[in-house]
């Protein structure tokens, strides 16, 4: 079961957060079962809360975990204009953390969720317990990253005909592709809708540049250094944030733990996500005991 939980993002956008659980029960006495800590997760550029729903289901079992739709993204509200800044990112994430009676949280955030995961932990440490960093860097991209990142998003054969071209172009067409990654395909096929002419992601591909463009010029240590939780940063050994940056990480950060997941790449949530369950419950368990 899926529940759509409605909040309300920084300047009012209406933003869609998914608890993929029966709500908690009722006992006899009128009391409602509690589930603690609560789950915040945050999906990566292009992603949406349904890439969650494994991960969440399995949090279920011991903590209310809910996934958010972040502006622009999913079901959540895609203002043309924006903004689309570092900073409407992590106000959205601060008043779902609020508004979803879920804090003091763990946040769970992949690639650009991650970042705005540690910048609100480095912001408001009452709301945050503890934190997963899932293959994101620290360090700036640059310009030629982002024009790199523009190239990839001309290059897509829009519309798609069908699902199944989308899972074949993304998992194995794809010139930026290095190898054959059907997990990947599976991805991109979550983010597409179908249009009368085929096949289009359910994003604005000139957003997702603009949302790109306010966090690849710069570097985010300070604001790692910031964060006082315990802090798992965990990345597959395929994956875009490198094992030496990686530990670098752990090393700035106060509290910081590291992991790996073997035979995975930048979704590793999608490529082994047992490995990533052994390693995420792990660290939940000694970093929040419930």
């Amino acid at each position: 079961m899926a529940r759509r939980i409605d909040v309300t993002g920084a300047g009012g956008v209406r933003l869609a957060a998914w608890e993929f659980t029966d709500p908690p029960k009722t006992g006899a006495g009128g009391d409602t079962e509690r589930r603690d800590p609560g789950v915040l997760l945050l999906h990566g550029l292009m992603g949406r809360a349904a890439h969650w729903a494994g991960t969440a289901r399995w949090l279920a079992a011991r903590h209310r975990a809910v996934a958010l739709d972040q502006r622009g993204h999913g079901r959540s509200e895609k203002p043309p204009e924006g903004p689309y800044t570092r900073e409407a990112y992590v106000d959205d994430a601060e008043a779902a953390a609020v508004q979803l009676g879920l804090a003091p949280a763990v946040l769970i955030g992949h690639s650009m969720g991650a970042l705005t995961a540690w910048q609100l932990a480095a912001r408001r440490p009452d709301l945050v317990q503890a934190l997963v960093i899932s293959d994101m860097r620290a360090s700036a991209l640059g310009a030629a990253s982002q024009r790199e990142w523009a190239d990839w998003f001309a290059s897509w054969p829009l519309p798609f005909a069908t699902l199944a071209d989308v899972r074949r172009w993304f998992g194995e067409d794809d010139p930026w592709l290095e190898r054959p990654n059907p997990s990947r395909g599976e991805f991109y096929a979550e983010v597409m809708t179908e249009r009368s002419d085929g096949w289009r992601p359910v994003f604005s591909r000139r957003q997702m540049l603009t949302s790109r463009e306010t966090w690849v010029h710069d570097a985010h240590w300070e604001e790692l250094a910031q964060v006082a939780c315990p802090t798992l940063v965990i990345r597959g050994l395929d994956g875009e944030l490198g094992r030496a940056e990686a530990q670098e990480m752990v090393r700035v950060l106060p509290r910081g733990e590291y992991a790996e997941v073997p035979d995975a790449g930048h979704l590793l949530h999608y490529d082994q996500p047992e490995g990533w369950r052994r390693a995420v419950e792990s660290f939940i368990a000694s970093a929040v005991p419930v």
